[in-house]
């Protein structure tokens, strides 16, 4: 096992542990957490013999293999399958015996060194190598190809596939997840569930370490506290911990409120769909968490839309791609107001494609995308953050964005804005070249807020965010008025977020009638399918295929199109439904948020009025007026509470007859 005990640890004058102490043992599966910044990777570095204690102690078994992903790539020609296999230490130690001995001409040398290479399972070793690759995502042409061919995500693959190759007794993964797709990551979790030595990961992704670990080691304020269950148990025993010895609980009571309205009002309208019941799950575990939610220092909304165009998109005979080659084509959606869609596939099929098409950064190659009067898009891209200028600070990129947006914002304004984002005092003029992943993501995140988008197209936004972040643009992607289209290979957020699914594959665009339950298991079946050389079997909500029956002149081929056409009829009808009922609910909806935002003045107006009266120091008069005020209020509220109640019953029923 492995046994911290009174450690201290510091990266320069930072103090990343202090007096820490944890056990770690044999076969567990532990998750690291703890906020951007809290040294998470400085107890990597430490385990794996890179970085030493200033004080305390620190015991592993001197003999235990330790497996890790390099961060860095070097440039090689090498193969893919080449590559790999090299992670196999033990497996490259026998071959080099083995070369050893052959050289020398030493037979018992050689014999020791074959029945080395015998018990690395040399045999099977490159089947195991192309194994992790296809696993991981490769292609079976892709395998043999060079390392240098492959891009940077995939290079990471490739370094991922290298360290599960190697036997470690100690395995350490830094964020495993960010550069794979949700076919890769289900493939990952299988793995990793079977791997029989220490594991111990860094991950922002709730249902990973939900699925792989079962004991969550928090770092926070420089200290280590083991919990045994998944981040879920670890979530709700810190949830209770907080609210028994939570200090400043009266400060956090509003944002509290806050959280219970926003549960209530989307628990209203829930349906019976299979999204809308995962989401009020999701619900369910924000509000038995709010604790800890509250706990965060970080939270934000997007600004109301100057309007919602219905439709906001119309996309027909859409052709998608780079140059003259068409990655995605045929493509035939509409994009309704107030739609949540979450859109999947594995890398490569075009998801980011469509999106790019859709936010302009690439031109259609046929058919037409037209926009509603009025859209305004806000794009979260994945290489968003690479290409922000080094030299920029925040404050500068606001000032420019203010010119072309609202050119009569005042500096104070726009840096009270980025203070909303974490960019207070002196961080306003901090290079961005010096900013870590969160926080380029956090102020790119600040830019599109500030324009007020109806449409958001966000590409894997949370590749660099920490937990608590996710879990503030969870909330705020819920309580956004406009449409979210969603990329993201973090399922809590899709399962939270989306009312329903896109799925690209095989060069087109269709609906995915599940959620991410059924995704999961269709891809599970498709792999299973892939295996036995089956073909892939048909969406969730779709016939299996019968046998094609003998073409005669009594069977046309307008007969077997008919059931697409039905059904291509019922989506375009379910869509103009879904627009009237938007177009129906939203004055609606506006009373309701004016009534909010009134309850709330009149709430803060009888704070004030019954503070001062507490106070005692009033005369006569003014404590009488202070109650003729009171009463006013009382009457106003419970006016406005009951119009509040119509206007929600007005809306579900509206919604319900829809």
């Amino acid at each position: 096992m492995i046994s911290l005990r009174n450690l201290t640890l510091r990266r320069g004058a930072k103090v990343v542990l202090q007096d820490a102490s944890v056990t770690l043992n044999p076969g567990e599966k532990i998750g690291l957490i703890g906020r951007n910044g809290a040294g998470k990777s400085s107890l990597f570095s430490l385990l794996a013999g890179r970085l030493h204690a200033d004080l305390g102690d620190v015991e592993m078994p001197p003999r235990w293999r330790i497996g890790e992903v390099v961060q860095s790539m070097p440039e090689t020609d090498q193969p893919a399958t080449d590559f790999v296999l090299d992670g196999d230490l033990p497996l490259v130690e026998a071959r080099d015996a083995l070369a050893l001995a052959e050289a020398s001409g030493d037979g018992h040398a050689i014999a020791d060194a074959h029945m080395h290479l015998e018990q690395a399972g040399a045999f099977d070793a490159r089947s195991r190598a192309q194994s992790l690759l296809l696993g991981l995502g490769f292609r079976v042409d892709q395998v043999d190809a060079p390392v240098d061919s492959f891009s940077g995500g995939w290079r990471m693959r490739l370094q991922l596939a290298r360290a599960l190759m190697c036997p470690a007794d100690l395995l350490l993964l830094d964020e495993p997840t960010n550069h794979l797709d949700l076919d890769a990551l289900v493939w990952l979790e299988g793995w990793l569930k079977r791997y029989s030595g220490l594991l111990v990961i860094i991950s922002h992704d709730r249902e990973f370490l939900d699925a792989v670990t079962g004991v969550t080691v928090h770092l926070d304020n420089a200290s280590l506290t083991r919990y045994g269950g998944n981040y879920t148990t670890f979530e709700e025993m810190r949830a209770e911990r907080i609210t028994q010895q939570q200090a400043a609980y009266s400060k956090q009571q509003d944002k509290i409120v806050h959280l219970q309205k926003f549960i209530d009002r989307f628990k209203a309208k829930a349906t019976k769909a299979k999204q809308a019941q995962s989401r009020v799950k999701a619900l369910a575990r924000m509000e038995k968490l709010a604790p800890v939610l509250t706990a965060s220092d970080f939270d934000f909304e997007f600004r109301e839309p100057g309007n919602l165009p219905n439709p906001m998109l119309a996309m027909r005979d859409l052709e998608c791609g780079y140059g003259d080659t068409v990655i995605v084509r045929n493509v035939e959606r509409t994009v309704l107001a107030g739609q949540r869609i979450g859109i999947l596939g594995a890398n490569g099929q075009g998801k980011s494609t469509l999106v790019k098409t859709i936010a302009h950064v690439l031109k259609p190659l046929g058919g037409t995308l037209t926009e509603g009067k009025g859209l305004t898009i806000g794009y979260f891209a994945q290489q968003e953050l690479d290409l922000l200028s080094e030299d920029d600070t925040p404050l500068q990129r606001m000032v420019r964005l203010a010119r072309d947006v609202s050119p009569n914002a005042r500096e104070q304004e726009l840096r009270d804005f980025l203070g909303q984002f974490r960019f207070g005092g002196d961080m306003v003029h901090q290079k961005v070249g010096t900013l870590s992943g969160g926080e380029r993501a956090r102020l790119v995140m600040a830019t599109i807020v500030w324009q007020r988008p109806n449409l958001l197209l966000l590409d894997e936004p949370t590749n660099h965010l920490d937990l608590t972040t996710r879990e503030a643009l969870s909330i705020a992607l819920n309580e956004f008025e406009g449409t979210v289209m969603l990329v993201s290979h973090d399922r809590a957020l899709l399962r939270e977020t989306c009312d329903e699914f896109w799925l690209v594959t095989a060069g087109g665009v269709k609906p995915f009638d599940g959620d991410l339950d059924d995704y999961q298991r269709w891809l599970l079946d498709v792999s299973r399918a892939a295996a036995k050389g089956q073909p892939a079997p048909p969406l969730p909500g779709q016939p299996v295929a019968a046998p094609a029956p003998v073409a005669t002149a009594a069977a046309p081929k307008a007969a077997a199109a008919a059931p697409d056409a039905n059904r291509r009829d019922d989506r375009k009808q379910a869509a103009q439904n879904r627009a009237q009922i938007a177009n129906r609910t939203r004055p609606l909806r506006l009373e309701v948020q004016r009534i909010d935002g009134r309850l709330e003045k009149l709430g803060a107006e009888r704070a004030e009025l019954e503070a001062a009266l507490a106070t005692g120091t009033l005369a006569g008069p003014e404590i009488a007026e202070h109650g003729r005020r009171l009463n006013h209020i009382a009457a106003e509220t419970a006016m406005l509470e009951e119009r509040w109640l119509e206007l929600q019953t007005e809306i579900e029923s509206i919604t319900a007859a829809g």
